[in-house]
């Protein structure tokens, strides 16, 4: 189908300042374009960087903010232009809805990385519009930026992949981490560390959880399948376990030191940073320079690596472990989340919620 000729008008949960609390908001959903695909929302998961953005964290938010941007939903409507996808499809859409398209990373399929990207929500359209996230009943997103959901994949299941997912395969693919027989260790076990073990054990790995406490100990090896369990502050096994490790995929999403990690690596090993934290981490040059290591960064993941990690997890039967929740209860869930009192991934069940009420 073509544009229609009729606004719609939409739905969601949003944001007004940063108190972060969200209620229901009336906003204009633009038209589905020639390249335009228009999703109903079925499910979304929560992500721990709505927080930061809902509360201005990190102080580039603007009000009112639709959060959400690992959307699941069903294809009503394409534009004229689209040829990958068709009504009734179920697709996912994740952090990016646009790009520039001619710098080099737009290029070589990496448009994660494009200074030009355009956020799934509190961000504008290159028409100066807002972009609105999947608390809410419907989007349109340009077909670039929307992937299917395999077959047989249930959605609830698919939607924490679209950003913890991918977030974990794209580092893992880049730095040649797939093959099998290496040892990694997941700090932190939330909605990324959790997808970490379960994407890196499905690779071959051997998997040792880091964490400050033991209170995630039975989780990480009986339920998740980790190899190994290391309390950070258990002087004995860090040092036991020095030198051991391939990479860390760092999860925490606040400041933390970075010494005692980096001594669990070996000889070039890689230290892969995912939390988005608004204070300078340290460390001293010795702990990378004494073994060649690396401190580096990874961010989401291309539609490319999206669509791969998608197809891998279907392969390997590997799904997320989720609590859902109706829309109603997305402030309760949002605080959870900051304590880390949720196993591992909130996904609102947006289809199944009054989002009037």
């Amino acid at each position: 189908m073509g544009s229609l000729e009729m606004e719609r008008k939409m739905v969601g949960w949003a944001a007004r300042d940063p108190s972060g609390v969200l209620s229901p908001y009336t906003y204009t959903l633009r038209n589905t374009g020639p390249e335009d695909v228009y999703v109903k929302v079925m499910c979304c998961g929560i992500c721990h960087t709505d927080i930061h953005q809902v509360k201005n964290d990190l102080g580039m938010s603007s009000y009112p903010m639709v959060p959400g941007h690992e959307v699941v939903g069903e294809v009503i409507e394409v534009g004229s232009g689209v040829t990958k996808f068709r009504a009734g499809d179920v697709v996912g859409v994740g952090c990016i809805v646009g790009c520039c398209g001619n710098c080099r990373p737009c290029k070589a399929d990496i448009e994660q990385y494009c200074n030009k990207k355009i956020w799934s929500y509190n961000d504008v359209y290159t028409d100066g519009q807002p972009t609105q996230g999947g608390f809410a009943g419907a989007m349109v997103v340009h077909q670039k930026f929307v992937v299917k959901i395999p077959d047989g994949m249930a959605p609830e299941q698919a939607a924490p992949l679209l950003c913890a997912g991918v977030t974990v395969y794209s580092p893992l693919n880049h730095f040649g981490l797939k093959g099998s027989g290496l040892r990694g260790g997941i700090l932190g076990l939330g909605g990324v560390g959790h997808m970490g073990v379960k994407i890196a054990k499905a690779m071959g790995h051997h998997v040792t959880v880091i964490s400050s406490s033991d209170r995630k100990r039975e989780e990480a090896l009986e339920h998740l399948g980790a190899d190994d369990y290391l309390v950070s502050s258990n002087a004995d096994r860090m040092q036991e376990l020095a030198d051991s490790l391939d990479y860390i995929i760092d999860t925490i999403p606040v400041f933390h030191p970075l010494e005692p990690y980096l001594s669990l690596l070996k000889v070039d090993g890689k230290l892969i940073l995912m939390g988005v934290i608004n204070t300078p981490l340290q460390f001293i040059t010795p702990m990378v320079m004494l073994g060649r290591k690396s401190i580096t960064g990874s961010f989401i993941g291309s539609m490319k690596e999206t669509e791969e990690m998608l197809e891998f997890c279907k392969e390997k039967g590997l799904t997320s472990t989720i609590e859902i929740v109706k829309m109603d209860y997305i402030n309760t869930a949002f605080e959870r989340l900051e304590k880390n009192d949720v196993r591992y991934r909130f996904v609102v069940d947006v289809a199944g919620s009054n989002l009037d009420q």
